[in-house]
């Protein structure tokens, strides 16, 4: 039993180190990576356009794409462990389209600048939470697969939401910035536009795991967290307040990003056949190396910059259909 434990235990720390060290390779590659090459020698000897590109939109760059993986991928981790549902994220549930709305319609009425497009983001996505739960909850005869359903009927209401702020939107000055949303991509990030939102989801991620037995008790029957005395509402209401503002916060500034936080929690509970604390963990490096990756090949296979959604969703929409297929509930 003990030479079990122990097995189980090298084998999370294997896996644990093997991804982190992926994710340093990555983020490496990532900051190597662009039209202006940079190499190792270059930054070392003190050459000034290299440090400047550096500093200013390489490092930056690939942060987020470090910060806003490891985000997407807890907030998918706890929605499926609430919802007790494999399929449940924020994409597929419809945060992250009312995310983009939300953000569509800041630029189109109010401002595109970031702590308004933020804030409006944010709104948008908990606007879509409370109105997918609404209309799961007026369903009768509901089960867990109820909360993907309506959050598809929300993500096409906030896609018609997007189609109509595009036409209303200025083609010359804010059209651009709606289609930036809808396509997800990390282009356009520096280090003068990341400090406040890169912040948010880190301390939202730091709540996030701090909260973990309280997510892990969401994951069972509510009446048995009532026994435990625990307000079972209130706690489920704060985690996803805190998951969604995780979302928002890297959906304003990269625009929609797709299966990230479908894709991580599964391969996480693939490699760690469970559902703890080490398996949230895992969840985060996993999307970190995902998005970073993806924004590496976003930028390297062709001479125009392509969206990173691209790159996700070739490898999340066989995945989404591969759990359609096998429909096994979280446990």
């Amino acid at each position: 039993m003990f030479k079990n434990i122990n097995n189980y235990r090298n084998k999370i720390i294997l896996l644990s180190v093997m991804w982190a060290l992926l994710l340093i390779a990555v983020f490496t590659w990532s900051v190597l990576t662009g039209q202006y090459p940079l190499t190792l020698k270059g930054l070392l000897s003190g050459d000034t356009m290299s440090i400047m590109v550096f500093k200013r939109l390489r490092l930056p760059r690939a942060i987020m794409g470090i910060i806003g993986g490891f985000g997407l991928s807890i907030s998918g981790y706890v929605y499926q462990m609430i919802f007790k549902n494999p399929l449940a994220s924020p994409d597929v549930v419809g945060v992250s389209s009312g995310a983009s709305a939300g953000a569509a319609f800041a630029i189109v009425a109010v401002s595109s600048l970031n702590p308004v497009v933020s804030i409006s983001a944010f709104a948008g996505g908990i606007i879509a939470l409370i109105i997918t739960l609404l209309v799961a909850y007026l369903v009768p005869g509901r089960n867990s697969y109820t909360i993907v359903l309506a959050g598809i009927a929300i993500h096409s209401v906030a896609q018609t939401i997007l189609m109509f702020l595009k036409l209303a939107a200025d083609p010359e000055k804010q059209l651009a910035s709606i289609e930036y949303w809808i396509m997800g991509s990390l282009n356009g990030i520096s280090i003068y536009s990341i400090g406040s939102n890169v912040i948010l989801c880190a301390v939202c991620l730091l709540i996030m795991f701090l909260l973990y037995r309280q997510i892990l008790m969401l994951s069972l029957d509510d009446a048995e967290g009532k026994m435990l005395g625990v307000n079972v509402n209130q706690i489920r209401m704060l985690v996803l307040l805190i998951a969604t503002l995780a979302t928002s916060s890297v959906i304003s500034m990269t625009g929609l990003i797709s299966f990230i936080s479908l894709l991580a929690p599964h391969g996480a509970r693939m490699l760690l056949k469970n559902n703890r604390l080490s398996t949230m963990l895992l969840s985060g490096l996993i999307g970190g190396c995902l998005l970073t990756f993806g924004d590496i090949l976003a930028r390297s296979v062709c001479s125009t910059e392509l969206p990173v959604s691209i790159f996700t969703s070739i490898i999340g929409a066989p995945f989404l259909i591969y759990l359609c297929i096998r429909r096994k509930p979280v446990k």
